[in-house]
């Protein structure tokens, strides 16, 4: 029996019912680990979300039958791996299929900061737009200007290649540096300073955990041209919110726009007063096709271990 904490797409859900018996939580809000404790008579794969909290003593909790934790996320920070380990449980999540969808809002949210487009659209939906004016929401161009992405993955090289088209200069940080073919041109920092110093963009594409916990800091931010936009699509654990909030205050930071956060979803309150961000909320992956292929990518991690593959 296969059980599933919340709503997945309807395609992902009935290749789930055909291919399995299933218990459907539909869990809402907060993660209850009550209420998949009290459903695992007979479970023996789980389909969780990045919303489900396997901790310790959750995995501890789990019966004998559960031999596989697949989550509907390429991030398993979540999962506690070694308490899983330990229990000879396996985790399947999915990588790869969300890169050009978390790309394309990387690259909208440059766009909408830079551009000033959600302050354009409160101020139409509120009624407050009086007509055309020379100074009226002066944005700044994207095109020719130099793109920072910090975490050159495939998301990364993916945003870099769709920027090329729009005439930027790629620079990034990455914890090594490429090979020739990967680059594509792009220029490598192996530190911050030169990295910080040399963009008009930043991007922060990279994964989280403790190696870049709130790197994006103080030090950091002070490192950026005065008037640098920056763009997270990445993990909201990267930024290290009353500096980015402090900087977007000053205008050392001219503008923001977010898709992920520390805490979610109750975000920094900061963040709402500032009319300079654009914030969204953790949809890097919300298209119908990306979505139905993490599904799917799950399911076929669940299937290789039940099937002992």
């Amino acid at each position: 029996m296969l059980l599933i904490t919340r709503d997945l797409p309807p395609d992902v859900m009935a290749r789930a019912r055909r291919e399995h018996d299933v218990c459907e939580l539909r869990l809402q809000g907060p993660f209850t680990p009550q209420a998949v404790l009290a459903n695992l008579s007979g479970v023996n794969a789980i389909l969780c979300t990045p919303a489900d909290r396997f901790d310790a003593a959750m995995i501890t909790a789990l019966p004998a039958s559960v031999r596989v934790i697949a989550t509907f996320s390429v991030g398993v920070e979540h999962i506690d791996l070694e308490a899983a380990a330990a229990r000879g449980i396996e985790i399947r999540s999915t990588p790869d299929v969300l890169t050009t969808a978390t790309a394309e809002l990387a690259l909208m949210l440059m766009l909408m900061a830079a551009r000033r487009a959600g302050e354009g659209e409160r101020l139409l939906r509120a009624g407050k737009w009086t007509g055309l004016a020379p100074t009226f929401l002066l944005g700044r161009n994207v095109s020719g200007k130099s793109l920072g992405i910090f975490g050159m993955g495939r998301i990364g090289r993916a945003l870099a290649s769709m920027a090329r088209g729009l005439g930027m200069p790629i620079h990034y940080r990455n914890r090594n540096r490429l090979p020739p073919e990967l680059e594509q041109g792009a220029t490598y920092h192996a530190d911050d300073e030169s990295f910080l110093g040399a963009i008009d963009f930043l991007s922060i594409n990279a994964p989280g955990g403790e190696e870049t916990r709130h790197w994006l800091n103080a030090a950091r931010i002070g490192l950026l041209k005065p008037g640098a936009i920056v763009v997270n699509a990445g993990r909201g654990s990267v930024v290290e919110d009353e500096a980015l909030i402090k900087a977007l205050r000053t205008g050392h930071v001219a503008a923001a726009g977010l898709d992920v956060f520390n805490n979610e979803p109750d975000i920094h309150p900061g963040y709402r007063a500032l009319e300079n961000t654009v914030l969204l909320p953790h949809i890097g992956s919300a298209t119908v096709e990306t979505r139905n292929a993490m599904g799917f990518l799950a399911l076929d991690g669940i299937a290789e271990v039940l099937r002992g593959v």
